[in-house]
């Protein structure tokens, strides 16, 4: 079962217009102006280990240049504990594994997508320190060093490391309310600060309960919090609703925290990541799934039918070993 960490971030960011604002913020303003925005859309799968799964958590998005071309963004949402000096690495073979499966979905084509790495990092621990370079990895001979360098495997990702953004810079960010409170909350989301910084985003909680889904947003917000905080942070949260809601409804909603009306406000983000979990193993053992079935998984609502095609799909050779009716 994937972590509030991993749940809060894919909620929040695996909503197009919420990843590309991330994107916005840390690619370089030339690429920026190249993207064709209102083409970013969410791919489904993932590549990450499952055994990594409560620290990290990835997102695919395809989109196009402004020319036409295809570009894909991978982004790794990283809440460690602890920097990984092989990062660098890790994120060359996550992006293999990203085209690998593109080539085999595109055996037409003669050459690989453009296709850009992004790690978002908001750990405890302080800031990241770990080379974003494979080639730093390298014991490379201190003689000519420049030189042997250049004879080695050359890879780099972006970082955006939450812990090292101030929390005014974060606060102006551009973006969707939601997006500017979850990097807020990202940053201090583990620290002693959390409690005392509430109050001063009261501002941002009422842009998003003001928004179309506020109210499912507010609710999201709020169970990460619990999940996250300790009693002053739960009582720092109360305060905040009492701001931005009437008393009965704050009231309300303080009740029912960890109870049904939290649950269901998290319940597309459970549902979703086990979808996405089902089909990131039928593309590794080879499965196909046409656009139908695909999209029948997806929107698949019942926690008991995906728990029963995830285990099927951990042997699974066809579609219809997974899915009840395979001609769905």
């Amino acid at each position: 079962m994937s972590g509030p960490h991993d749940l809060f971030a894919r909620y929040t960011f695996g909503h197009p217009e919420r990843a590309a604002a991330e994107l916005r913020a840390v690619l370089p303003p030339q690429v920026v102006s190249a993207v064709d925005w209102s083409s970013l859309r969410r791919e489904p799968g993932s590549v990450v280990d499952p055994e990594l799964r409560e620290t990290e958590s990835d997102l695919l998005f395809s989109a196009r240049l402004r020319t036409g071309q295809p570009l894909l963004l991978y982004v790794l949402l990283e809440h460690q504990s602890t920097v990984d000096g092989w990062m660098a690495l890790r994120m060359l073979r996550y992006v293999v594994r990203q085209v690998e499966r593109w080539r085999q979905e595109n055996p037409e084509r003669a050459l690989l997508p453009l296709i850009i790495p992004l790690v978002m990092y908001h750990g405890p621990e302080g800031r990241w320190t770990a080379p974003r370079r494979v080639e730093d990895l390298f014991d490379l001979p201190e003689e000519e060093r420049e030189r042997w360098g250049e004879l080695v495997p050359r890879f780099e990702y972006l970082l955006d490391d939450l812990t090292a953004e101030r929390e005014e810079a974060l606060r102006e960010r551009p973006g969707p309310p939601l997006a500017r409170l979850a990097w807020l909350v990202l940053r201090h989301g583990r620290s002693e600060e959390l409690a005392r910084k509430l109050p001063e985003w009261v501002a941002l909680f009422a842009l998003v309960q003001e928004g179309p889904e506020g109210a499912e947003h507010l609710v999201v917000l709020l169970r990460y919090l619990l999940w996250v905080g300790d009693e002053a942070v739960h009582e720092a949260a109360r305060r905040v609703l009492h701001s931005v809601l009437d008393e009965q409804r704050a009231e309300e909603l303080m009740r029912s925290y960890g109870e049904q009306l939290i649950e269901r406000g998290l319940q597309r983000g459970l549902t979703r990541g086990r979808a996405e979990d089902i089909l990131r193993i039928l593309a590794a053992r080879g499965v196909s799934v046409d656009e139908e079935a695909r999209q029948h998984i997806l929107t698949c609502t019942d926690v008991a039918t995906l728990d029963r095609w995830f285990d099927r799909s951990l042997n699974a050779t066809t579609l219809a070993d997974v899915l009840d009716d395979p001609a769905v």
